[in-house]
């Protein structure tokens, strides 16, 4: 008879253990309160953006109000307030996840470096621009930069790891273009071309003898030139705070009895505030207005 086989069961090997499931990461608090004071804040401006309302120590021609209401409280037809929040909103989102201390650092050396990065160039721009601060804006900025040297103090044994001179360049050459785009836009260098209606029309008020007196702080000068984007060079304007925004105003300014701005002159006439092309055109009688309109609708 055949001997039966006997199964020889083999060992299983030491060497294989059951998974350990990784410890989880806990928040860094500090950097969650500051990032989540920051949405507060940026909550409230934006709950004023578009009212009649005032925000605390921002009064009504106050440097923080040229400030909320210039051009460079918006981008790309959305309040800086909102792309505020965004950002703080991200860095609460950073500060409380990540697989490991290494990766959590990085993220929130990223969102922090480019925060301040965004608000020393609005605030450059406040300061030479407008010759006006914004309270709100500053306090944003000293959060933004409290939150980058935390980052900085707090971060991990041996981070970066890649050393400091190439995230520095690396983080050079990814957000100074991102930040050149803003600044772009901004600038509307990245608005559609012009109505080809504009140039001739500045020309046309300049060649009447019509003049558009204003301020370079002035939100509302701002509006107007936009109307006309590149052919606002060509506007008749005269500028009537060429001593800063304290001081004196210009002679031509006083000497016309200019008490708002923007004012316009037009045959004999005082108009204060934003005036469309349209209004100027009638206001001027540039008759090509409606024809050129006619001949761009009916097309070749």
């Amino acid at each position: 008879m055949a001997k039966a086989r006997k199964r020889v069961q083999k060992p299983q090997s030491a060497s294989v253990r059951p998974a350990v499931a990784r410890p989880r990461l806990a928040p860094d608090y500090w950097l969650l309160g500051l990032a989540l004071l920051g949405v507060a804040l940026t909550a409230y401006l934006l709950s004023l953006h578009g009212t009649t309302g005032q925000a605390l120590f921002c009064t009504e021609g106050s440097g923080c109000d040229i400030v909320q209401k210039s051009r460079w409280s918006e981008l790309f037809g959305l309040p800086m307030a909102l792309w505020g929040m965004g950002l703080y909103l991200l860095l609460a989102l950073a500060s409380a996840t990540g697989s490991t201390p290494a990766t959590r650092w990085r993220r929130m050396f990223t969102l922090a470096l480019f925060g301040v990065l965004i608000s020393v160039y609005l605030t450059a721009v406040a300061w030479f621009g407008l010759d006006a601060f914004c309270l709100w804006c500053l306090a944003s900025f000293a959060l933004l930069l409290v939150m980058l040297i935390w980052v900085i103090v707090r971060r991990p044994t041996q981070t970066p790891a890649s050393g400091w001179s190439r995230t520095l360049l690396v983080h050079a050459m990814v957000l100074l273009p991102a930040l050149g785009v803003i600044a772009a836009a901004q600038a509307d260098w990245l608005s559609p071309p012009d109505d080809p209606r504009l140039a001739p029309l500045a020309q046309h008020l300049r060649a009447s003898e019509a003049k558009f007196y204003g301020s370079y702080w002035c939100p509302e000068c701002q509006k107007q030139k936009r109307l006309f984007g590149r052919a606002a060079e060509q506007l008749p304007y005269v500028e009537c705070s060429p001593n800063g925004r304290n001081g004196a105003m210009a002679f031509e300014c006083a000497q016309a009895g200019i008490e708002s701005f923007p004012t316009w002159i037009i045959r004999g006439q005082r108009v204060s505030g934003v005036m469309t092309p349209e209004e100027l055109a009638r206001r001027t009688r540039f008759n090509r207005w409606n024809a050129a309109a006619t001949d761009a609708k009916d097309g070749p």
